[in-house]
C-alpha cells in the first residue's frame, strides 16, 4: 500500500513538473507560425494609424476619441496606451491584454527586455515597449517595437500621443526611431501563453499565463 502510495505520489510530482516545465517552454518559444501571423496582423494596424492628428491639440479627434474610447475614457485624456489597447483590439481581439490606458498595467507581466538587458528574449516587432519618468516615478509612455536590430543602438517604434521630439504629450501617431536606452521595459502579448491550448486526450482545456494555468 505505501509503495503504491508513492508511485501515485511519484506520477503527480512527475506531471506537474512537466506541466510547468511546457508552460514555462510556452513563454520562450516565440517563433511559431501562429505568433507571426498574429504580428503581421497587429502591425498591419498600428501601422495603418501613421499619421492621425489631434484636432485641436488637446487629445482629441475622431480618431484619438475612438482610441480613448476603448479603454472606457473620453477626449482630453492621454492616450498613448489607449492606441496599443485599440491596435490590439482591432488587430488581435482573441490576445489576453490589459485594455488599459494606463501605461505601468502593460508592464506587470510578460517581461521579456528589461533596463538594457534580456529577461527570456530580444524584443521583437509588435511588442510593446515602456518608457519611464523620473517625475512621475513610474512607466508613463507606452509604445510598439516595430524594428529591434541587436547590433544598432536605436530602434523604430509606432507609438500615440507622441511628437517629432519623442514627447509623451504629443499630437499623433508617429514612427519614431528611438535610443534602446531609453527603453524600461518590454512585454510581449503575442505569444502561445495568452491562448488556450486543448492538450492531449483527456486533459481539460488549459489557459496558460506565463508560469500558472487554471483549468
Amino acid at each position: 500500500m505505501r509503495k503504491t502510495k508513492n508511485l501515485l505520489i511519484g506520477v503527480c510530482l512527475l506531471f506537474v513538473g512537466l506541466t510547468i516545465g511546457n508552460a514555462g517552454a510556452l513563454t520562450s518559444d516565440y517563433d511559431t507560425g501562429e505568433d507571426k501571423a498574429l504580428i503581421e496582423k497587429v502591425s498591419n494596424v498600428y501601422t495603418s494609424q501613421i499619421g492621425v492628428r489631434e484636432l485641436t491639440g488637446h487629445n482629441d479627434g475622431v480618431q484619438v476619441e475612438e482610441y480613448l474610447a476603448s479603454t472606457g475614457f473620453k477626449k482630453g485624456n492621454a492616450w498613448c496606451a489607449a492606441f496599443v489597447t485599440w491596435c490590439f483590439n482591432t488587430a488581435t481581439p482573441e490576445i489576453n491584454t490589459p485594455r488599459s490606458a494606463w501605461a505601468p498595467s502593460w508592464f506587470v507581466k510578460n517581461i521579456v527586455y528589461s533596463k538594457g538587458k534580456i529577461i527570456t528574449d530580444k524584443p521583437r516587432q509588435a511588442d510593446t515597449f515602456g518608457i519611464y519618468s523620473a517625475k512621475d516615478k513610474r512607466i508613463s509612455h507606452i509604445g510598439f517595437i516595430d524594428h529591434w536590430d541587436t547590433g544598432d543602438e536605436y530602434f523604430i517604434s509606432v507609438e500615440g500621443n507622441t511628437n517629432l521630439a519623442g514627447s509623451r504629450e504629443g499630437d499623433g501617431v508617429y514612427r519614431k526611431r528611438r535610443l534602446k536606452t531609453a527603453v524600461y521595459k518590454v512585454s510581449r502579448w503575442i505569444h502561445k501563453s495568452n491562448l488556450a491550448y486543448l492538450l492531449p486526450d483527456k486533459f481539460p482545456l488549459l489557459e496558460f499565463d506565463s508560469l500558472r494555468f487554471v483549468a
